[in-house]
């Protein structure tokens, strides 16, 4: 099973990064196989899959932090190894799953590091630099937190905190490995609304940034994904529009789970629901008076 490409037929799908016969692997370890895959540009991408299948490696890959064991991965057409880290970090940001900021830095001052791919012995800060980190910490809601420790802050917001630099690199494309990692479910809700917000559309018709993510909860992968990408033993199985991938027999080959498949009755998207074996029990039978 393998659908292609987000949108309907009318719509004409670019993609910056691509990965072409991906091969990665640890040591004598091959982790992904042969992987082909194409980001479409402006849209949220989601890789889905169980434990030790190959997401958070390709990721990697992707942002050149995992140098690969055959194929390549390209940015508009060219090989990352042959691109300048510096060219890569002003067109491509990641953002680890467990980023660690320094012990008593502000919020503004983490934020501000993600402009030293822009900067130079030169020139150490700009006004292009101020208005960018100001920017971003607007479109994350974080400036209230500017002068706050980074140590200090609730999960939700210190990941807010982590996206307000990935956006102050200013780069068009964004790599976030499993940012609702040890979140609560209302923090999870906050940070994955953030990043519909990234990839939608200006109000003068500006296309957003290209976000790619690594999530474990398939509904929210379904609720919040334009393109899915779901991958087993370090291979993409199926890749689409959330209702053309999540079925119950995908579940079932990638998860091997017994699900059922019924639309969410917020968004509409696909909601999985697993079957059997557990259910409730019986209520017990009232004695008679």
């Amino acid at each position: 099973m393998k659908t292609t490409g987000p949108g309907t037929a009318t719509d004409t799908v670019t993609s910056r990064l691509t990965a072409r016969g991906l091969t990665l692997a640890y040591e004598d370890r091959t982790v992904v196989h042969e992987l082909d895959l194409a980001v479409p540009d402006g849209r949220v991408t989601v890789i889905v899959g169980p434990n030790a299948c190959g997401k958070s490696t390709t990721l990697r890959a992707l942002g050149r932090l995992l140098k690969p064991a055959g194929g390549a991965v390209l940015l508009d057409g060219t090989e990352l190894s042959r691109i300048p880290t510096r060219k890569i970090a002003q067109a491509v940001g990641l953002l680890p799953q467990t980023p660690v900021a320094p012990e008593a830095i502000t919020v503004s001052d983490l934020v501000a590091r993600g402009r030293q791919p822009h900067q130079h012995w030169w020139q150490q800060w700009s006004d292009a630099d101020e208005r960018a980190v100001t920017e971003a910490m607007e479109r994350t809601d974080v400036t209230a937190l500017a002068e706050r420790s980074v140590d200090e802050l609730s999960g939700g917001q210190r990941q807010r905190v982590w996206i307000a630099m990935a956006l102050a690199q200013d780069t068009d494309l964004l790599l976030l490995d499993e940012p609702t990692t040890y979140l609560d479910i209302a923090h999870q809700v906050e940070v994955l609304d953030l990043v519909r917000k990234l990839a939608a559309p200006a109000a003068d018709g500006t296309r957003g940034r290209t976000v790619v993510t690594v999530l474990h909860d398939l509904n929210q992968a379904a609720r919040y994904a334009d393109h899915l990408v779901a991958m087993k033993a370090g291979r993409i199985v199926a890749e689409g529009r959330p209702e053309d991938v999540v079925t119950a027999g995908l579940v079932r080959e990638v998860f091997g789970l017994e699900a059922v498949i019924v639309p969410d009755p917020v968004t509409g998207s696909p909601l999985v629901v697993p079957g059997a074996p557990w259910k409730p029990s019986a209520p017990s039978p009232r004695k008679a008076s």
